[in-house]
Protein backbone atom coordinates (compact mmCIF):
# COMPACT_ATOMS: atom_id res chain seq x y z
CA UNK A 1 0.00 0.00 0.00
CA UNK A 2 1.37 3.43 -0.90
CA UNK A 3 1.98 5.92 1.91
CA UNK A 4 1.20 9.58 1.33
CA UNK A 5 2.93 12.46 3.06
CA UNK A 6 1.71 16.06 2.94
CA UNK A 7 4.44 18.54 2.05
CA UNK A 8 4.73 22.33 1.98
CA UNK A 9 2.98 24.08 -0.91
CA UNK A 10 4.94 24.55 -4.14
CA UNK A 11 4.03 25.77 -7.58
CA UNK A 12 3.10 22.29 -8.82
CA UNK A 13 1.18 20.50 -6.12
CA UNK A 14 -0.94 17.37 -6.29
CA UNK A 15 -4.30 16.38 -5.00
CA UNK A 16 -4.57 12.58 -4.71
CA UNK A 17 -7.96 10.98 -4.92
CA UNK A 18 -9.09 7.37 -4.99
CA UNK A 19 -9.81 6.12 -8.46
CA UNK A 20 -13.32 4.83 -8.96
CA UNK A 21 -11.84 1.38 -9.65
CA UNK A 22 -11.12 0.69 -5.97
CA UNK A 23 -10.24 -2.94 -6.51
CA UNK A 24 -7.03 -1.76 -8.12
CA UNK A 25 -6.01 0.46 -5.23
CA UNK A 26 -5.28 3.10 -7.89
CA UNK A 27 -4.84 6.80 -7.36
CA UNK A 28 -5.08 9.71 -9.77
CA UNK A 29 -2.81 12.71 -9.32
CA UNK A 30 -4.27 16.14 -10.10
CA UNK A 31 -2.76 19.60 -9.99
CA UNK A 32 -3.58 21.75 -7.00
CA UNK A 33 -1.93 25.10 -6.14
CA UNK A 34 -2.41 24.89 -2.38
CA UNK A 35 -0.89 21.53 -1.43
CA UNK A 36 1.57 18.87 -2.40
CA UNK A 37 1.17 15.19 -1.75
CA UNK A 38 4.18 13.00 -2.49
CA UNK A 39 3.82 9.35 -3.41
CA UNK A 40 6.08 7.13 -1.32
CA UNK A 41 6.81 3.69 -2.67
CA UNK A 42 10.00 1.62 -2.92
CA UNK A 43 9.81 1.96 -6.71
CA UNK A 44 7.39 2.46 -9.55
CA UNK A 45 7.34 0.73 -12.90
CA UNK A 46 7.50 3.17 -15.82
CA UNK A 47 7.50 3.23 -19.61
CA UNK A 48 9.51 5.93 -21.38
CA UNK A 49 9.39 6.60 -25.13
CA UNK A 50 12.48 7.60 -27.11
CA UNK A 51 12.70 9.46 -30.41
CA UNK A 52 15.51 11.04 -32.42
CA UNK A 53 15.98 12.47 -35.90
CA UNK A 54 19.02 14.76 -35.57
CA UNK A 55 22.65 13.65 -35.68
CA UNK A 56 23.59 10.02 -35.05
CA UNK A 57 20.18 8.78 -34.00
CA UNK A 58 21.28 5.43 -32.63
CA UNK A 59 24.18 6.97 -30.71
CA UNK A 60 21.66 9.41 -29.24
CA UNK A 61 19.58 6.47 -28.02
CA UNK A 62 22.61 4.75 -26.49
CA UNK A 63 23.66 7.93 -24.71
CA UNK A 64 20.14 8.60 -23.42
CA UNK A 65 19.88 5.06 -22.02
CA UNK A 66 23.27 5.49 -20.33
CA UNK A 67 22.21 8.77 -18.73
CA UNK A 68 18.85 7.35 -17.66
CA UNK A 69 20.59 4.49 -15.85
CA UNK A 70 22.95 6.94 -14.13
CA UNK A 71 19.94 8.99 -13.01
CA UNK A 72 18.16 6.22 -11.12
CA UNK A 73 16.11 4.47 -13.81
CA UNK A 74 16.74 0.72 -13.94
CA UNK A 75 15.85 -0.44 -17.44
CA UNK A 76 14.35 -3.93 -17.56
CA UNK A 77 12.96 -4.18 -21.10
CA UNK A 78 13.51 -2.57 -24.48
CA UNK A 79 11.07 -2.33 -27.36
CA UNK A 80 12.02 -2.99 -30.95
CA UNK A 81 13.60 -0.18 -32.96
CA UNK A 82 11.47 1.58 -35.58
CA UNK A 83 12.44 3.96 -38.33
CA UNK A 84 9.40 6.11 -39.08
CA UNK A 85 8.35 8.97 -41.28
CA UNK A 86 7.92 12.26 -39.39
CA UNK A 87 4.41 13.11 -38.20
CA UNK A 88 2.68 16.48 -38.08
CA UNK A 89 5.74 18.41 -39.38
CA UNK A 90 6.69 16.27 -42.37
CA UNK A 91 9.55 18.35 -43.83
CA UNK A 92 12.26 16.91 -41.60
CA UNK A 93 14.47 13.77 -41.37
CA UNK A 94 13.07 10.35 -40.51
CA UNK A 95 12.86 9.37 -36.85
CA UNK A 96 14.09 6.45 -34.86
CA UNK A 97 11.49 5.49 -32.26
CA UNK A 98 11.47 3.01 -29.43
CA UNK A 99 10.58 2.75 -25.73
CA UNK A 100 11.93 1.20 -22.56
CA UNK A 101 10.31 -0.27 -19.48
CA UNK A 102 11.96 0.05 -16.09
CA UNK A 103 11.65 0.86 -12.43
CA UNK A 104 12.57 3.97 -10.50
CA UNK A 105 12.24 5.50 -7.05
CA UNK A 106 11.91 8.94 -8.62
CA UNK A 107 8.54 10.63 -8.24
CA UNK A 108 6.72 11.50 -11.47
CA UNK A 109 7.83 15.13 -11.56
CA UNK A 110 11.34 14.22 -10.45
CA UNK A 111 11.42 11.75 -13.33
CA UNK A 112 10.18 14.42 -15.73
CA UNK A 113 12.93 16.75 -14.51
CA UNK A 114 15.58 14.08 -15.05
CA UNK A 115 14.39 13.39 -18.61
CA UNK A 116 14.25 17.08 -19.49
CA UNK A 117 17.80 17.54 -18.18
CA UNK A 118 19.01 14.62 -20.31
CA UNK A 119 17.36 16.17 -23.36
CA UNK A 120 19.03 19.52 -22.63
CA UNK A 121 22.44 17.96 -21.94
CA UNK A 122 22.21 16.12 -25.26
CA UNK A 123 21.62 19.34 -27.17
CA UNK A 124 17.86 19.66 -27.43
CA UNK A 125 16.71 23.26 -27.56
CA UNK A 126 13.33 24.90 -27.68
CA UNK A 127 12.10 24.72 -31.24
CA UNK A 128 8.93 24.20 -33.21
CA UNK A 129 6.58 21.65 -31.70
CA UNK A 130 6.98 18.22 -33.33
CA UNK A 131 10.10 19.53 -35.05
CA UNK A 132 13.59 17.99 -35.31
CA UNK A 133 15.33 16.98 -32.09
CA UNK A 134 18.44 14.95 -31.12
CA UNK A 135 16.45 13.19 -28.40
CA UNK A 136 12.87 13.18 -27.20
CA UNK A 137 11.99 11.39 -23.94
CA UNK A 138 8.36 11.06 -22.85
CA UNK A 139 6.77 9.30 -19.86
CA UNK A 140 4.07 7.02 -21.26
CA UNK A 141 3.12 5.27 -18.00
CA UNK A 142 4.04 5.79 -14.36
CA UNK A 143 3.01 2.96 -12.06
CA UNK A 144 -0.77 2.61 -11.82
CA UNK A 145 -1.25 6.37 -11.80
CA UNK A 146 -3.04 8.76 -14.05
CA UNK A 147 -1.27 12.08 -13.64
CA UNK A 148 -2.55 15.52 -14.57
CA UNK A 149 -0.70 18.68 -13.60
CA UNK A 150 0.32 21.92 -15.27
CA UNK A 151 3.47 20.30 -16.69
CA UNK A 152 2.71 16.60 -16.91
CA UNK A 153 -0.04 14.36 -18.28
CA UNK A 154 0.36 10.59 -17.97
CA UNK A 155 -0.72 8.87 -20.07
CA UNK A 156 -0.52 11.63 -22.68
CA UNK A 157 -3.89 12.00 -24.38
CA UNK A 158 -2.43 11.89 -27.91
CA UNK A 159 -0.38 8.69 -27.67
CA UNK A 160 -3.45 6.69 -28.67
CA UNK A 161 -3.43 8.16 -32.18
CA UNK A 162 0.28 7.61 -32.85
CA UNK A 163 1.36 4.23 -34.25
CA UNK A 164 5.04 5.18 -33.82
CA UNK A 165 4.37 5.41 -30.07
CA UNK A 166 1.92 2.51 -29.67
CA UNK A 167 4.08 0.01 -31.62
CA UNK A 168 7.04 0.16 -29.18
CA UNK A 169 4.63 0.42 -26.24
CA UNK A 170 3.05 -2.90 -27.24
CA UNK A 171 6.52 -4.46 -27.62
CA UNK A 172 7.15 -3.91 -23.91
CA UNK A 173 4.25 -6.16 -22.94
CA UNK A 174 3.67 -9.88 -23.15
CA UNK A 175 0.56 -11.49 -24.54
CA UNK A 176 0.10 -12.74 -20.95
CA UNK A 177 -0.65 -10.03 -18.37
CA UNK A 178 2.24 -10.32 -15.92
CA UNK A 179 1.19 -7.89 -13.16
CA UNK A 180 -1.57 -5.68 -11.81
CA UNK A 181 0.34 -2.67 -13.09
CA UNK A 182 0.31 -3.98 -16.66
CA UNK A 183 -3.36 -4.82 -16.34
CA UNK A 184 -3.98 -1.21 -15.34
CA UNK A 185 -2.04 0.08 -18.33
CA UNK A 186 -4.42 -1.84 -20.57
CA UNK A 187 -7.34 -0.11 -18.88
CA UNK A 188 -5.83 3.31 -19.63
CA UNK A 189 -6.34 2.66 -23.35
CA UNK A 190 -8.90 5.01 -24.87
CA UNK A 191 -11.64 3.74 -27.18
CA UNK A 192 -10.46 0.12 -26.76
CA UNK A 193 -10.83 -2.68 -24.26
CA UNK A 194 -7.03 -3.02 -24.01
CA UNK A 195 -3.78 -1.90 -25.63
CA UNK A 196 -3.74 -4.87 -27.99
CA UNK A 197 -7.13 -3.92 -29.39
CA UNK A 198 -5.95 -0.31 -29.73
CA UNK A 199 -2.94 -1.45 -31.75
CA UNK A 200 -5.17 -3.52 -34.03
CA UNK A 201 -7.51 -0.56 -34.55
CA UNK A 202 -4.54 1.55 -35.64
CA UNK A 203 -3.58 -1.17 -38.14
CA UNK A 204 -1.40 -3.44 -36.04
CA UNK A 205 1.36 -5.46 -37.69
CA UNK A 206 0.06 -4.50 -41.12
CA UNK A 207 1.58 -1.03 -40.52
CA UNK A 208 5.11 -2.40 -40.13
CA UNK A 209 6.92 -2.28 -43.45
CA UNK A 210 4.38 0.15 -44.85
CA UNK A 211 3.29 3.76 -44.43
CA UNK A 212 6.78 4.93 -43.52
CA UNK A 213 7.30 2.56 -40.57
CA UNK A 214 9.78 -0.30 -40.52
CA UNK A 215 11.27 -2.43 -37.77
CA UNK A 216 15.07 -2.40 -37.96
CA UNK A 217 18.16 -3.86 -36.31
CA UNK A 218 21.26 -1.64 -36.12
CA UNK A 219 24.36 -3.39 -37.41
CA UNK A 220 27.57 -1.80 -38.61
CA UNK A 221 26.69 1.65 -39.90
CA UNK A 222 23.29 0.60 -41.19
CA UNK A 223 19.76 -0.11 -40.06
CA UNK A 224 18.93 -3.62 -41.24
CA UNK A 225 15.34 -4.38 -42.26
CA UNK A 226 15.64 -8.17 -41.97
CA UNK A 227 12.03 -8.70 -43.07
CA UNK A 228 12.72 -7.51 -46.63
CA UNK A 229 14.44 -10.79 -47.58
CA UNK A 230 15.77 -13.92 -45.93
CA UNK A 231 19.51 -13.57 -45.27
CA UNK A 232 22.17 -16.19 -45.94
CA UNK A 233 24.94 -16.64 -43.37
CA UNK A 234 27.86 -18.54 -44.86
CA UNK A 235 29.85 -20.75 -42.47
CA UNK A 236 33.66 -20.44 -42.37
CA UNK A 237 35.19 -23.00 -40.00
CA UNK A 238 38.81 -22.18 -39.17
CA UNK A 239 39.18 -25.44 -37.26
CA UNK A 240 40.83 -28.82 -37.78
CA UNK A 241 37.97 -30.73 -36.15
CA UNK A 242 34.60 -29.35 -37.30
CA UNK A 243 32.19 -32.13 -38.28
CA UNK A 244 31.70 -31.07 -41.91
CA UNK A 245 34.74 -29.21 -43.23
CA UNK A 246 37.32 -29.30 -40.46
CA UNK A 247 40.86 -28.67 -41.71
CA UNK A 248 39.87 -27.26 -45.12
CA UNK A 249 40.39 -23.56 -44.33
CA UNK A 250 43.30 -23.47 -41.89
CA UNK A 251 45.47 -21.19 -44.04
CA UNK A 252 44.57 -17.54 -44.56
CA UNK A 253 44.69 -18.06 -48.34
CA UNK A 254 42.22 -20.97 -48.24
CA UNK A 255 39.90 -19.07 -45.91
CA UNK A 256 39.90 -15.94 -48.08
CA UNK A 257 39.21 -18.02 -51.19
CA UNK A 258 36.20 -19.65 -49.52
CA UNK A 259 34.85 -16.28 -48.35
CA UNK A 260 35.17 -14.95 -51.89
CA UNK A 261 33.24 -17.96 -53.20
CA UNK A 262 30.45 -17.62 -50.63
CA UNK A 263 30.06 -13.91 -51.32
CA UNK A 264 29.88 -14.54 -55.08
CA UNK A 265 27.15 -17.14 -54.47
CA UNK A 266 24.96 -14.76 -52.48
CA UNK A 267 26.09 -14.77 -48.82
CA UNK A 268 24.91 -11.74 -46.86
CA UNK A 269 26.86 -12.63 -43.69
CA UNK A 270 30.10 -14.55 -43.14
CA UNK A 271 30.29 -16.37 -39.80
CA UNK A 272 33.86 -17.05 -38.62
CA UNK A 273 34.28 -19.96 -36.22
CA UNK A 274 37.69 -20.80 -34.80
CA UNK A 275 36.53 -23.28 -32.15
CA UNK A 276 34.54 -26.41 -32.96
CA UNK A 277 31.19 -26.76 -31.20
CA UNK A 278 30.36 -30.21 -32.59
CA UNK A 279 29.26 -32.81 -30.01
CA UNK A 280 32.13 -33.83 -27.68
CA UNK A 281 34.48 -31.21 -29.12
CA UNK A 282 37.52 -30.35 -27.01
CA UNK A 283 37.67 -26.76 -25.78
CA UNK A 284 40.61 -24.61 -26.86
CA UNK A 285 41.95 -21.48 -25.16
CA UNK A 286 41.15 -17.87 -25.96
CA UNK A 287 44.70 -17.39 -27.26
CA UNK A 288 44.50 -20.33 -29.67
CA UNK A 289 41.10 -19.25 -30.93
CA UNK A 290 42.37 -15.71 -31.58
CA UNK A 291 45.50 -17.03 -33.33
CA UNK A 292 43.26 -18.85 -35.81
CA UNK A 293 40.72 -16.06 -36.16
CA UNK A 294 42.30 -12.61 -36.30
CA UNK A 295 44.62 -13.08 -39.33
CA UNK A 296 41.66 -14.27 -41.40
CA UNK A 297 39.40 -11.41 -40.31
CA UNK A 298 42.14 -8.91 -41.17
CA UNK A 299 42.60 -10.45 -44.62
CA UNK A 300 38.87 -10.63 -45.34
CA UNK A 301 38.37 -6.98 -44.39
CA UNK A 302 40.81 -6.03 -47.16
CA UNK A 303 38.65 -7.74 -49.81
CA UNK A 304 36.65 -5.31 -51.98
CA UNK A 305 33.90 -7.94 -52.23
CA UNK A 306 33.15 -7.65 -48.50
CA UNK A 307 31.89 -4.07 -48.86
CA UNK A 308 28.27 -3.93 -47.68
CA UNK A 309 28.37 -7.45 -46.21
CA UNK A 310 28.24 -8.42 -42.53
CA UNK A 311 30.83 -10.35 -40.56
CA UNK A 312 30.00 -12.48 -37.53
CA UNK A 313 32.15 -14.29 -34.98
CA UNK A 314 31.02 -17.66 -33.62
CA UNK A 315 32.46 -17.78 -30.09
CA UNK A 316 31.46 -18.27 -26.47
CA UNK A 317 34.48 -16.34 -25.13
CA UNK A 318 33.91 -12.65 -24.37
CA UNK A 319 37.60 -11.83 -24.96
CA UNK A 320 37.40 -13.34 -28.44
CA UNK A 321 34.19 -11.43 -29.16
CA UNK A 322 35.82 -8.17 -28.07
CA UNK A 323 38.95 -8.64 -30.21
CA UNK A 324 36.93 -9.74 -33.22
CA UNK A 325 34.71 -6.64 -33.05
CA UNK A 326 37.79 -4.42 -32.67
CA UNK A 327 39.04 -5.99 -35.90
CA UNK A 328 35.90 -5.28 -37.90
CA UNK A 329 33.33 -7.96 -37.05
CA UNK A 330 29.74 -6.73 -36.80
CA UNK A 331 27.88 -9.45 -34.85
CA UNK A 332 28.61 -11.88 -31.99
CA UNK A 333 27.17 -15.40 -32.36
CA UNK A 334 27.25 -17.36 -29.08
CA UNK A 335 26.07 -20.98 -29.04
CA UNK A 336 25.58 -20.74 -25.27
CA UNK A 337 23.57 -17.52 -25.28
CA UNK A 338 26.06 -16.10 -22.78
CA UNK A 339 26.03 -19.02 -20.34
CA UNK A 340 29.64 -20.21 -20.84
CA UNK A 341 31.29 -16.85 -20.09
CA UNK A 342 29.81 -14.68 -17.34
CA UNK A 343 31.30 -11.56 -18.94
CA UNK A 344 29.79 -12.08 -22.39
CA UNK A 345 26.61 -10.06 -21.95
CA UNK A 346 28.38 -7.10 -20.36
CA UNK A 347 31.08 -7.11 -23.03
CA UNK A 348 28.59 -7.25 -25.91
CA UNK A 349 26.49 -4.52 -24.28
CA UNK A 350 29.56 -2.27 -24.14
CA UNK A 351 30.50 -3.13 -27.75
CA UNK A 352 26.99 -2.12 -28.88
CA UNK A 353 26.77 -4.85 -31.53
CA UNK A 354 24.02 -7.39 -32.26
CA UNK A 355 24.09 -10.60 -30.23
CA UNK A 356 22.89 -13.96 -31.55
CA UNK A 357 21.71 -15.97 -28.53
CA UNK A 358 21.36 -19.69 -29.21
CA UNK A 359 19.66 -22.36 -27.13
CA UNK A 360 21.89 -25.11 -25.79
CA UNK A 361 21.99 -27.08 -22.56
CA UNK A 362 25.39 -27.75 -21.02
CA UNK A 363 28.37 -27.24 -23.33
CA UNK A 364 29.52 -28.97 -26.53
CA UNK A 365 31.08 -31.81 -24.53
CA UNK A 366 27.88 -32.54 -22.58
CA UNK A 367 25.02 -31.18 -24.67
CA UNK A 368 24.02 -34.58 -26.05
CA UNK A 369 24.03 -36.32 -22.66
CA UNK A 370 20.71 -38.03 -21.87
CA UNK A 371 19.75 -35.52 -19.18
CA UNK A 372 20.09 -32.66 -21.68
CA UNK A 373 17.74 -34.34 -24.16
CA UNK A 374 14.71 -34.46 -21.84
CA UNK A 375 11.83 -32.19 -22.92
CA UNK A 376 8.14 -32.14 -22.11
CA UNK A 377 7.41 -30.14 -25.26
CA UNK A 378 10.59 -29.21 -27.11
CA UNK A 379 9.29 -26.00 -28.71
CA UNK A 380 7.74 -24.67 -25.52
CA UNK A 381 10.70 -25.70 -23.38
CA UNK A 382 13.22 -24.20 -25.80
CA UNK A 383 11.19 -20.98 -25.93
CA UNK A 384 11.12 -20.72 -22.14
CA UNK A 385 14.86 -21.36 -21.74
CA UNK A 386 15.77 -19.13 -24.66
CA UNK A 387 13.68 -16.32 -23.18
CA UNK A 388 15.63 -16.65 -19.93
CA UNK A 389 18.89 -16.16 -21.83
CA UNK A 390 17.48 -13.20 -23.74
CA UNK A 391 16.20 -11.63 -20.53
CA UNK A 392 19.64 -11.96 -18.94
CA UNK A 393 21.18 -10.28 -21.98
CA UNK A 394 18.65 -7.47 -21.86
CA UNK A 395 19.16 -6.81 -18.16
CA UNK A 396 22.90 -6.60 -18.84
CA UNK A 397 22.22 -3.78 -21.29
CA UNK A 398 21.82 -5.45 -24.70
CA UNK A 399 18.60 -3.91 -26.04
CA UNK A 400 15.98 -6.13 -27.65
CA UNK A 401 16.69 -4.24 -30.87
CA UNK A 402 20.19 -5.82 -30.93
CA UNK A 403 19.15 -9.41 -30.20
CA UNK A 404 18.80 -12.31 -32.67
CA UNK A 405 17.34 -15.65 -31.56
CA UNK A 406 18.45 -19.15 -32.53
CA UNK A 407 16.60 -22.26 -31.24
CA UNK A 408 19.79 -24.33 -31.55
CA UNK A 409 19.01 -27.07 -34.04
CA UNK A 410 21.37 -29.97 -33.32
CA UNK A 411 22.42 -28.66 -29.91
CA UNK A 412 20.95 -30.66 -27.00
CA UNK A 413 18.37 -32.07 -29.45
CA UNK A 414 17.76 -35.47 -31.02
CA UNK A 415 16.37 -36.06 -34.51
CA UNK A 416 12.72 -35.79 -33.47
CA UNK A 417 13.40 -32.57 -31.53
CA UNK A 418 15.09 -30.98 -34.56
CA UNK A 419 12.19 -31.89 -36.83
CA UNK A 420 9.71 -30.49 -34.31
CA UNK A 421 11.64 -27.21 -34.11
CA UNK A 422 11.77 -26.77 -37.90
CA UNK A 423 8.00 -27.08 -38.10
CA UNK A 424 7.36 -25.31 -34.77
CA UNK A 425 9.14 -21.97 -35.14
CA UNK A 426 5.83 -20.11 -34.89
CA UNK A 427 5.18 -21.89 -31.57
CA UNK A 428 8.59 -20.77 -30.29
CA UNK A 429 7.82 -17.18 -31.24
CA UNK A 430 4.36 -17.27 -29.68
CA UNK A 431 5.70 -18.79 -26.46
CA UNK A 432 8.36 -16.07 -26.18
CA UNK A 433 5.63 -13.51 -26.97
CA UNK A 434 3.71 -14.59 -23.86
CA UNK A 435 6.53 -12.99 -21.86
CA UNK A 436 7.91 -10.34 -24.25
CA UNK A 437 6.53 -9.27 -27.59
CA UNK A 438 9.72 -7.37 -28.42
CA UNK A 439 11.91 -10.44 -27.99
CA UNK A 440 9.49 -12.59 -29.98
CA UNK A 441 9.83 -10.16 -32.90
CA UNK A 442 13.63 -10.41 -33.07
CA UNK A 443 15.19 -11.91 -36.21
CA UNK A 444 15.18 -15.71 -35.99
CA UNK A 445 18.18 -17.71 -37.20
CA UNK A 446 18.31 -21.44 -37.93
CA UNK A 447 21.37 -23.61 -38.57
CA UNK A 448 20.40 -27.11 -39.78
CA UNK A 449 23.19 -27.31 -42.36
CA UNK A 450 24.61 -30.83 -42.90
CA UNK A 451 23.75 -31.86 -39.34
CA UNK A 452 23.54 -35.44 -38.13
CA UNK A 453 19.75 -35.57 -37.94
CA UNK A 454 19.60 -34.97 -41.71
CA UNK A 455 21.95 -37.90 -42.20
CA UNK A 456 19.77 -40.07 -40.00
CA UNK A 457 16.58 -39.14 -41.84
CA UNK A 458 18.10 -39.47 -45.34
CA UNK A 459 20.64 -42.25 -44.68
CA UNK A 460 23.57 -40.01 -45.57
CA UNK A 461 26.40 -40.75 -43.11
CA UNK A 462 28.85 -38.34 -44.82
CA UNK A 463 28.21 -34.70 -43.88
CA UNK A 464 29.10 -33.33 -47.31
CA UNK A 465 26.34 -35.48 -48.87
CA UNK A 466 23.61 -33.72 -46.89
CA UNK A 467 23.28 -30.52 -48.94
CA UNK A 468 19.96 -31.53 -50.62
CA UNK A 469 18.49 -32.36 -47.20
CA UNK A 470 19.83 -29.04 -45.90
CA UNK A 471 17.94 -27.21 -48.66
CA UNK A 472 14.73 -28.98 -47.63
CA UNK A 473 15.30 -28.15 -43.96
CA UNK A 474 16.08 -24.51 -44.73
CA UNK A 475 12.98 -24.21 -46.93
CA UNK A 476 10.80 -25.63 -44.15
CA UNK A 477 12.28 -23.23 -41.61
CA UNK A 478 11.92 -20.13 -43.76
CA UNK A 479 8.31 -20.92 -44.66
CA UNK A 480 7.70 -21.25 -40.93
CA UNK A 481 9.23 -17.88 -40.04
CA UNK A 482 13.05 -18.02 -40.05
CA UNK A 483 14.78 -14.80 -41.17
CA UNK A 484 18.42 -15.95 -41.38
CA UNK A 485 19.84 -19.34 -42.38
CA UNK A 486 23.36 -20.46 -41.48
CA UNK A 487 24.70 -22.82 -44.15
CA UNK A 488 27.85 -24.36 -45.66
CA UNK A 489 26.65 -24.47 -49.29
CA UNK A 490 25.60 -20.90 -50.04
CA UNK A 491 24.71 -21.42 -53.71
CA UNK A 492 22.08 -24.11 -53.27
CA UNK A 493 20.48 -22.46 -50.27
CA UNK A 494 20.46 -18.95 -51.76
CA UNK A 495 18.41 -20.32 -54.67
CA UNK A 496 16.01 -22.01 -52.23
CA UNK A 497 15.60 -18.77 -50.27
CA UNK A 498 14.84 -16.83 -53.44
CA UNK A 499 11.92 -19.17 -54.06
CA UNK A 500 10.80 -19.07 -50.41
CA UNK A 501 10.76 -15.28 -50.40
CA UNK A 502 8.76 -15.21 -53.63
CA UNK A 503 6.23 -17.66 -52.17
CA UNK A 504 5.91 -15.65 -48.96
CA UNK A 505 5.42 -12.42 -50.90
CA UNK A 506 2.69 -14.01 -53.01
CA UNK A 507 1.02 -15.32 -49.88
CA UNK A 508 1.16 -11.87 -48.27
CA UNK A 509 -0.61 -10.19 -51.17
CA UNK A 510 -2.98 -13.04 -52.08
Amino acid sequence: MNIFRRLLPTKFGFKISKNSCNAWGIYSIHSSPDCVVEVHSPEQEVIIALGSNVGNRLQNFDEALHLMKKSGIQITRHACLYETAPAYVTDQPRFLNSAVRGVTKLGPHELLGVLKKIEKDMGRTTGIIYGPRPIDLDILFYGKFKIHSEILDVPHERIWERPFVVAPLIDLLGSDIDSDTVARWHLFSKHSSDLFELWEKLGGESLVGKNGMKRVLPVGNNLWDWSSKTSVMGILNLTPDSFSDGGKYLSVEAAVSQVRLMLSEGADIIDFGAQSTRPNASKISVEEELDRLIPVIEAVNKMPEVEGKLLSVDTFYSDVASEAVKNGVHLVNDVSGGRLDSNMHNVVAALRVPFIAMHMRGDPSSMQNPENLQYNDVCKDVAFELHERLKEAELAGIPAWRLIIDPGIGFSKNTEHNLDILTGLTTIRSEIARRSLALSRAPLLIGPSRKRFLGEVCARPAADERDPATVAAVTTGVLNGANIVRVHNVRYNADALGLCDALLERKQYA
